[in-house]
């Protein structure tokens, strides 16, 4: 099996506008510039060419390793000169193919802004460069009691988080990056250096660009540093996983959790096929049967109230071997094989490919949503997984797929359109958390339909004129 999908497999997006000419001008001062931070090497540039989507490797023609915002500015300006792309560059963990130079271009790799400006704890607030990731954030923060709690699973940086608007297993409590990022420094498509909001907890003063940047993938411009919320440990936490004897019977219990308000941090739905993988890849003895992975925080009283209230409404829906993990380890190590999920269902059929779709819907129609997409994948009968935020109403469905084999690939195909086109039905968005990147530009419009698309497409040029700010990404060339 090769490593990647063809790009022609992969649907409904339109055809790419072509690669655009990098002049031997720009190259000869992007290295007068950086020096050696500036990079052509073949093997550079394939590593800033692939993420985590199907599609093939699609390098960049140059990578400059930025340090700081003026680092930043001045590649972005120099680009703009010569009316050429410039694609961000975070840890490559996205799925959507964000990070691909489909129409060639200058990849700006933040990996080496790690600097955590400045820490309040007073006001719960922290300011990093773009390329500090969540983990590393968490690790310097420890000791003022405060942590940041979005967590996507992958040791992804804040700036991608940003760009995507990330969310993961927390968001059910904490929100996601749309909810916890304060302000930004972000460099235009001209170069020039602006700042977006400020650390008050609100404010009434003008266009919410924050809100605008956040999301918009870098086609925009380029997020150098990050104001966000940070949030007090909490007092006690506690973990605990229960078992169904079906998808649905884990699904109408998140339900239940979520409209009797219990303020549970974490609820991750596993189907079995998930726990199989997992229990492989991380060497534990879970049961092979659908299960929710749940965390409380709060305070001990508050803990065990939660606990047994959601105990309480598993053992109704048929809930069965409700499990505590009450220790940092037993927690860390459940954890650790929930976020590694991805990787260990790969080891399942060596060579395979992924193929990811997550939609989000209202709480309301969840089970409707999950289980019309189960029965879908098994009468396909195409090697399929689940994972879910699902107390948010946010799941994803993911096919392992032979990229070599054109029938699997038009029916994971095929599968993704209906799981997307019911998620819209029903109210919700055809990504949760994933963005849009190449794969969802189709589905984008018929979300938010043609006149809301066209706005944003207006947007775009009126702040990238030239159209170099990672073009052919979320609206279609």
């Amino acid at each position: 099996m090769n490593a990647a999908l063809p790009s022609s497999a992969l649907a409904p997006d339109p055809a790419p506008a072509p690669r655009r000419q990098v002049p031997p001008a720009l190259l000869a001062a992007l290295r007068e510039r950086f020096g050696d931070r500036c990079s052509t090497a073949a093997a550079v540039r394939d590593q800033h060419g692939r993420d985590e989507s199907p599609y093939p490797l699609t390098p960049p023609d140059a990578v400059v390793f930025c340090e700081s915002t003026q680092d930043v500015a001045d590649a972005v300006a120099l680009a703009s000169a010569h009316a050429v792309p410039v694609i961000p560059f975070g840890v490559g963990s996205s799925l959507e193919g964000h990070l691909l130079a489909v129409q060639g271009g200058i990849s700006l790799d933040l990996g080496r802004m790690t600097r955590i400006v400045a820490v309040n704890p007073e006001d719960l607030t922290v300011t990093v460069q773009a390329g500090v990731t969540r983990e590393q954030l968490n690790r310097e923060i420890r000791d003022t009691g405060l942590f940041f709690p979005i967590d996507p699973g992958a040791n992804a940086s804040l700036g991608g988080m940003a760009a995507t608007r990330a969310s993961g297993t927390n968001a059910v409590r904490y929100g996601t990056m749309r909810e916890n990022v304060l302000g930004l420094q972000v460099v235009t498509a001209t170069g020039e250096v602006i700042q977006t909001g400020t650390r008050a907890k609100k404010s009434a003063a003008g266009y919410d660009l924050t809100r605008l940047f956040v999301g918009s993938e870098g086609t925009l411009g380029v997020m150098t540093e990050i104001t966000l919320k940070l949030y007090p440990l909490p007092e006690a936490v506690s973990a605990a996983v229960c078992h169904f004897p079906s998808i649905d019977a884990a699904v109408r219990t998140t339900i239940q959790i979520i409209q009797m308000g219990v303020p549970i941090a974490r609820c991750e739905l596993l189907d079995a096929h998930a726990i199989r993988a997992v229990n492989a890849h991380s060497k534990l003895s879970l049961r092979e049967a659908p299960m929710l992975l749940m965390e409380f925080h709060g305070s001990p009283a508050g803990v065990q109230e939660q606990a047994q209230t959601v105990q309480a409404i598993a053992s109704d829906c048929g809930g069965e071997a409700f499990e505590w993990a009450s220790t940092p380890e037993a927690r860390t190590r459940l954890w650790t094989a929930r976020h590694q999920a991805y990787f260990a269902a790969l080891q399942t059929r060596p060579g395979c490919r992924c193929l990811s779709t997550d939609t989000c819907v209202p709480i309301s129609a969840l089970a409707e949503s999950i289980n019309a997409s189960v029965a879908e994948a098994e009468a396909a009968g195409l090697p399929y997984w689940i994972v879910g935020h699902v107390g948010d109403g946010n799941f994803h469905l993911s096919y392992l797929l032979d990229p070599d084999s054109p029938a699997e690939v038009a029916t994971a195909e095929r599968l993704s359109e209906q799981m997307v086109r019911r998620a819209i039905r029903l109210q919700g968005t055809c990504t949760g958390e994933h963005g849009i990147g190449l794969h969802k530009m189709g589905y984008l419009v018929e979300e938010a339909g043609p006149a809301a698309v066209a706005l944003m497409r207006s947007i775009k040029q009126a702040l990238d004129p030239k159209n170099i700010m990672n073009p052919g990404k979320v609206l279609a060339p």
